[in-house]
């Protein structure tokens, strides 16, 4: 995304306060609601002495750690500190935008849960590309960020759960 591409979504969406509310807001709630239900999906594991459990712990964890580690070895820079433009979405890090570690969580946990429950798995894909979107129009990552984001989580899952 170049910068006249960015200034003209983020100027749609500034110039009506209640456009910027509904993103925020539904930032939030896709990030809490994805971020909530993981924890949920181990508590039923766990309950039901499901012996899939430390996997389902083990492989995010080391998936999650490797790509923090890339993250700050790549250090790229942010859409609004690139452009100099502010965010819609309240972000003030500086660097390590890529790859989006949202987009790779939300993606790791459907690849999790897809292991155990297809459909599930699948409903959550179309959220982590919902909140992908979200994350590119709210000027907090490029699109290159939520890709990768999204293809990470996604080859992790296939590796941790169908390939070791």
């Amino acid at each position: 995304m170049n910068r006249e591409t960015y200034q003209k979504i983020t100027d749609y969406i500034r110039e009506e306060p209640r456009r910027v509310q509904i993103l925020r807001s539904v930032n939030l709630l896709l990030t809490g609601f994805i971020f909530l239900l993981y924890p949920l999906f181990l508590f039923v594991l766990f309950s039901r002495k499901n012996p899939f459990l430390l996997r389902a712990v083990i492989v995010p964890a080391v998936c999650f750690a490797a790509l923090t580690v890339f993250r700050k070895i790549c250090n790229a820079p942010r859409p609004y500190e690139t452009y100099g433009i502010p965010p819609i979405l309240e972000k003030d890090t500086r660097g390590m935008s890529f790859p989006s570690r949202h987009v790779f969580s939300v993606f790791m946990i459907a690849m999790t849960v897809c292991y155990v429950h297809t459909d599930a798995g699948i409903m959550l894909c179309l959220l982590g590309a919902a909140l992908a979107l979200i994350r590119v129009i709210g000027g907090v990552h490029f699109p290159r960020d939520v890709i990768a984001g999204a293809l990470f989580g996604i080859v992790g899952g296939l590796i941790g759960y169908y390939v070791l």
